[in-house]
């Protein structure tokens, strides 16, 4: 329950938008029988074709389409890697503790190449990407998205409307739960799915796009149409 509030809240102090939420789950006693650990994407499977495929295994069992999975992909506006913890290093984008769009501006904006040197020596961490300065980082799995056509025209499609991409985040912290758990009342993902049925992957259909949540929390108890 935790880290189901925090997330919301995280998004939402940090300059995303204001996420609603729904506490607690009737279907389970206890975490017994919860799926084991390390069922998150890693950052790199080995390639553009098996980081496309492993991305894909990881999120298309938990229903998502491919418009949703980038728009995932964009909680890495936030946080940095530290190289103690995964052996990579640096953060995505220059305000990691603000959640934004700029993770998708970047990846279509800069350049990036492999990363060869690290503090005057050379690298000899695990693959990865940096920016022109050396300052800025992508991990496999994030080149991947502008790699292949199915998930780049999303990227673009968040890096130019940062309200599109709000949008898609509310609605997948809203629904994603409802589809994976039982809340006591049935609620499909797919009631508000901003891309269509799951098994598509199409140009989204036209929504009422909210306003961002004021970053200076003027508006704080604005809610959306979801």
């Amino acid at each position: 329950m935790r880290s189901a509030l925090s997330a919301p809240v995280t998004v939402e102090e940090a300059g995303g938008p204001k996420i609603p939420y729904k506490p607690g789950r009737v279907d389970m006693e206890d975490g017994a029988s919860s799926d084991p650990d390390d069922r998150l994407p890693n950052a790199d499977y080995g390639g553009r074709d098996k980081n496309v495929s492993g991305i894909r295994n990881i999120f298309y069992r938990m229903g998502f389409n491919d418009g949703e999975i980038v728009a995932l992909m964009g909680a890495h506006a936030m946080g940095r890697c530290h190289t103690q913890d995964s052996g990579f290093w640096g953060p995505w984008t220059n305000a990691e503790t603000t959640f934004s769009n700029e993770y998708f501006r970047l990846l279509t904006e800069e350049r990036w190449s492999p990363k060869t040197m690290h503090e005057g020596k050379p690298w000899t961490g695990p693959d990865q990407f940096e920016d022109a300065t050396g300052n800025l980082m992508m991990l496999p799995v994030d080149m991947m998205l502008i790699m292949e056509p199915a998930f780049k025209k999303y990227v673009e499609m968040y890096a130019k409307d940062e309200d599109k991409f709000f949008t898609v985040s509310i609605q997948l912290q809203c629904n994603a739960p409802a589809f994976i758990v039982s809340f006591g009342t049935t609620v499909s993902v797919l009631q508000n799915n901003v891309f269509g049925p799951t098994s598509s992957v199409g140009e989204p259909t036209k929504k009422n796009i909210p306003q961002k949540h004021s970053r200076s929390h003027a508006n704080e108890n604005k809610t959306y149409p979801f």
